[in-house]
């Protein structure tokens, strides 16, 4: 499972900038994880400013 972006994202792209492996992509109106490429490492929730971004359950 992949972490997600919730609609507390306000598209500032801090995650983006972070993800080592650009499973993040710039959306409308809010960012998106690939659930593919995602490694679950976690750096795009500790970069999120409003905590928009949860761990996979």
């Amino acid at each position: 499972m992949a972490y997600k972006i919730t609609d507390e994202c306000v598209a500032c792209g801090s995650c983006a900038a972070t993800c080592p492996v650009e499973a993040i992509k710039e959306g409308e109106p809010t960012y998106s994880i690939d659930a593919e490429e995602c490694v679950e490492c976690g750096s795009c929730a500790e970069a999120c400013p409003t905590g928009a971004i949860v761990a996979p359950e």
